[in-house]
């Protein structure tokens, strides 16, 4: 009776093992931890079958050197556990010196001692399958002693068939996942190779040269350039060549929050530390440690965030907010702005030691403008990019669109660009590329390229934008081009604040464009808000 509740007990432990984990190298670990503790058992072993090779390794033992373990392998037949294996019957030998087929294949059993060495081993089924085999080692002692081992083994091997299969599952899982990661970083290290990057200008030239000097190294880099010029680009292609490239690199636009919810965004904040702080936040700085941070429109930062982001330039430390715990990071930091980050200092607007900090080195991207050159491979780039997401054959250019696209002055630089391709593709019903598809300042563009100032296509320009519900207005020769532009940017950002309610931070995110980019604007065309 003793026996039998010391049977049950042991299993109820071994039952809640299993239950607490489902590492297997650590449940195998425990269970014959316990069992050496409670039945005496010498060693034991879990040995799995391996698919790819059709053999018998040890996958976690105890009692065993990690050199003993790394002999433990079988053909399916060789040996007491390839037997168990390829038949399916379980194996209890009395005394191992006296089997003819125990091979001692990891040499832990001492050959001098005269005391009887039993050895148990049970198959592991999943279902049909014979996955492996559980095996134990323990001094003779009865014959009745050994099958009441025998049964906790057996009722232990079909206990670990579930957990077998439940490793097997998330083994398939992490490997599928690392699998599908690494060919993520592969892409994105080819995709953002610099060779990859379309520009042939001496400009370009100059930044990819500068950029491959400085990818290596843990400097500070500050991006200068209009908004649109490819910033995030260039910052991503220095990250994925850089030692950093298998660690994050994180993006934030600092323009595009309020600096109460951006220092929480940049340094994290405790619980309790504001109202609505209902758990522990780690910041992107922290989210970024060992990789690179991208500090979108740095320019806008307010003064007190400039005194933080220059003690983490400086000591690479920072707190949470609400916390006392410094906090150590490995960040390479880029940051970008469109800003005169100069002037900016001299009116007080910017931290002079901050701008020194950031301005290790400087690159200065080159507004599309500087480098017509590289029109033609950009209007082919995006024609290929946006014709097979929307299953367009869109291609042929004419000579006028062609000409009117490399000469008109891309204020909004690759972006506009790649929004105008955008936009003719997703409206073309030919492979025919024509002015028509282009948005409405470009063909305007090109008709002050023809010198089409004429009353007709005055009027004509006229009802069209009376079309879009544009007021009638006044049009002097020479002045069409700005008058579109001006009336259609005043009109569109009338309609998007009322839409939004005049909320300018989703206006802006609803336009696509920075808040501090939107204030501008609602200025300089005079619109009430």
């Amino acid at each position: 009776m003793k026996r039998i509740e010391q049977e049950l007990d042991t299993l109820e432990s071994i039952t809640q093992i299993l239950g607490d984990n489902l590492e297997l190298h650590q449940v195998f670990q425990r269970a014959m931890t316990l069992l050496s503790e409670k039945l005496g058992i010498q060693r034991a072993a879990l040995v799995l079958l391996d698919r790819s090779t059709d053999q018998l390794e040890t996958f976690a033992a105890v009692g065993l050197t990690s050199e003993e373990q790394s002999r433990g392998r079988y053909a399916i037949g060789e040996g007491v556990t390839g037997q168990v294996l390829a038949t399916g019957q379980p194996a209890l030998i009395p005394d191992i010196s006296k089997h003819p087929d125990f091979l001692n294949r990891t040499g832990s059993r001492p050959t001098d001692d005269n005391t009887p060495i039993s050895f148990i081993c049970h198959p592991i089924v999943d279902a049909n399958d014979r996955v492996g085999t559980i095996s134990i080692d323990l001094p003779f002692q009865s014959e009745d002693h050994l099958a009441s081992i025998d049964r906790i083994l057996r009722i232990i091997a079909g206990l670990f068939s579930q957990t077998t299969r439940i490793h097997h599952l998330i083994q398939l899982e992490k490997d599928s996942w690392a699998t599908e990661t690494e060919q993520l970083k592969n892409n994105l290290r080819s995709k953002y190779r610099f060779d990859n990057i379309i520009g042939s200008s001496p400009a370009m030239l100059d930044v990819f040269s500068t950029i491959a000097q400085v990818a290596s190294s843990r400097a500070t880099i500050l991006l200068l350039g209009e908004t649109g010029c490819g910033k995030e680009l260039i910052a991503k292609a220095i990250h994925y060549n850089s030692p950093r490239r298998d660690k994050p690199m994180i993006r934030i636009n600092c323009g595009a929050l309020s600096p109460q919810l951006l220092e929480s965004e940049l340094f994290g904040h405790i619980k309790g530390a504001f109202t609505g702080a209902v758990r522990d936040k780690i910041g992107r700085f922290e989210a970024a440690d060992g990789g690179t941070i991208f500090l979108d429109e740095v320019g806008t930062l307010d003064s007190q965030l400039q005194v933080k982001l220059l003690r983490v330039l400086q000591e690479r430390e920072f707190e949470r907010v609400g916390d006392h715990h410094t906090v150590k990071v490995d960040v390479r930091v880029i940051a970008a702005t469109n800003l005169d980050l100069e002037e900016e200092v001299r009116k007080g607007n910017f931290r002079e030691d901050l701008y020194y900090r950031l301005n290790v080195v400087t690159i200065n991207l080159p507004p599309l403008r500087s480098r017509r050159d590289d029109i033609p491979r950009l209007i082919d780039h995006f024609l290929d990019m946006y014709n097979k997401e929307n299953r367009r054959e869109l291609s042929r250019l004419s000579r006028d669109v062609l000409n009117t696209m490399l000469r008109y002055p891309w204020p909004g630089n690759v972006r506009e660009l790649e929004n105008a391709i955008e936009r003719a593709v997703v409206l073309s019903t030919t492979e025919e590329f024509t002015l028509e598809l282009l948005p409405l300042q470009i063909r305007m563009f090109a008709q002050q390229l023809r010198g089409d100032n004429t009353p007709e296509s005055i009027e004509a320009l006229a009802a069209k934008l009376a079309e879009l519900g544009i007021k009638q207005f006044h049009v002097y020769e020479g002045e069409v081009y700005d008058l579109v532009v001006h009336e259609v940017e005043r009109q569109l950002i009338r309609e998007a604040l009322s839409y939004n309610d005049g909320t300018k931070t989703r206006t802006a995110d609803f336009l696509g464009i920075n808040r501090n980019t939107l204030n501008k604007k609602v200025k300089d065309l005079d619109i009430a808000t």
